[in-house]
C-alpha cells in the first residue's frame, strides 16, 4: 500500500472493463441541473449505486429531445452498463438503438401500468388530480394552470390532464382552464402568472406544474400586492426544499424523490446483473397542504 500511495497507482478500469465486459458505470440523463427538481432523487440514486460498486455519469438534456438523444448515444459509447431516463416519451429509434446495443433502461419520475418498459416512479396524472380535487372541493371554479411545454414532456402533459380530469368529474368545463406553457424557472413562473391575471375570467387559483414555477407565481402575486391565499391561491408540485422556506409555505404534492432514487439504483443493478424478475414499481405521492391554498374570495356586492 505504501508503494501504491508513493507511485500514485490507480486501477486501469478500461482493462478491467474489457475483461469483465462491464464498466460498472450507470448513465443518467436528466432534463435540467438548473434547479433542485431532480437533485434529491439523483443524490439517493448515486449513494445506492456506490453501495453496489457502481459509478454514476450524469448528463442534462435541457428538456430538448435532440440533446437527450445525443447524450444517450454518448453515454452508451462510453460504456455505460445501463441508463436511467426521465419519463417515457422519446423517439422509437432511441429505444431501438438501446435494444440493439443490449443496454438496459429504467424510467423514473413516471409510471404507467400499460407501459412494458420497467419504471420506478409515480402516476403524474393521479398525483395532480388528487391536488386538483382538493382545490375544487374548496370551491374554486375559475382555475389557471402554469405548466412546462406539454408536447415533448409526458410528465407535464399528464399533470395538466390530471387537472382537466378533476374538472370534468366535478362538472366544470375544461375549455375554461386557463393554461400557460413556459420553461421551468422562477422568472418564467412570474411572467406566466402575470399573463393569467390578464384573462377576462381571472382565476381564483393557479395550479403550477412544479414548485419552481409556483414560487415564481407567488413572487409575482406579492409584487402585485395580492394576498396569498386571501386574494388568490397558488399550488406547486414536487415538494422541493424551496416549497417549505418561502412565505407563505407552498401547498404542493410531495414526490418520494429519495425512495425513487434508491429503488431505481437497485433495479438497474439487477438489470445489469441479468435479473429477469425486475418489475416496475409505482410509488405513492402525498398532498402537502400548507398556506398558499384557501377558499376563493367571494365576489364583492
Amino acid at each position: 500500500m505504501a508503494a501504491v500511495h508513493q507511485l500514485g497507482y490507480a486501477p486501469n478500469f478500461n482493462a478491467r472493463a474489457l475483461a469483465a465486459r462491464q464498466t460498472h458505470t450507470i448513465g443518467a440523463v436528466i432534463p435540467t441541473m438548473d434547479n433542485a427538481i431532480f437533485a434529491r432523487g439523483l443524490q439517493a440514486f448515486q449513494e445506492e449505486l456506490h453501495r453496489y460498486g457502481f459509478t454514476l455519469l450524469v448528463a442534462s438534456s435541457q428538456y430538448r429531445p435532440d440533446v437527450e438523444a445525443e447524450q444517450i448515444r454518448a453515454l452508451v459509447a462510453r460504456g455505460a452498463d445501463a441508463l436511467l431516463l426521465i419519463g417515457y416519451q422519446r423517439p422509437d429509434e432511441i429505444y431501438e438503438f438501446l435494444d440493439m446495443r443490449g443496454v438496459p433502461v429504467l424510467t423514473a419520475w413516471a409510471f404507467d401500468a400499460d407501459e412494458e418498459r420497467p419504471a420506478i416512479g409515480f402516476d403524474n396524472r393521479l398525483a395532480m388530480k388528487t391536488l386538483a380535487d382538493d382545490v375544487i372541493a374548496l370551491g374554486h371554479r375559475s382555475i389557471g394552470c402554469i405548466s412546462a411545454r406539454i408536447d415533448d414532456n409526458d410528465r407535464a402533459r399528464e399533470r395538466v390532464e390530471g387537472v382537466r380530469q378533476a374538472m370534468t368529474e366535478a362538472g366544470l368545463d375544461v375549455e375554461h382552464l386557463a393554461l400557460v406553457e413556459t420553461e421551468y424557472s422562477i422568472d418564467n413562473g412570474s411572467a406566466a402568472f402575470a399573463q393569467l391575471l390578464q384573462c377576462q375570467d381571472r382565476p381564483s387559483v393557479v395550479i403550477c406544474g412544479n414548485d419552481v414555477l409556483a414560487v415564481g407565481a407567488l413572487r409575482a402575486a406579492q409584487q402585485m400586492g395580492l394576498r396569498v391565499p386571501d386574494d388568490i391561491s397558488i399550488t406547486g408540485f414536487d415538494d422541493i426544499e424551496l416549497a417549505r422556506v418561502v412565505e407563505p409555505p407552498l401547498t404542493t404534492v410531495h414526490v418520494p424523490h429519495r425512495e425513487m432514487g434508491r429503488e431505481a439504483a437497485k433495479t438497474l443493478v439487477g438489470l445489469v446483473n441479468g435479473n429477469e424478475a425486475v418489475e416496475s414499481r409505482e410509488l405513492s405521492t402525498t398532498l402537502c397542504l400548507r398556506d398558499t391554498l384557501g377558499r376563493p374570495r367571494l365576489p364583492s356586492g
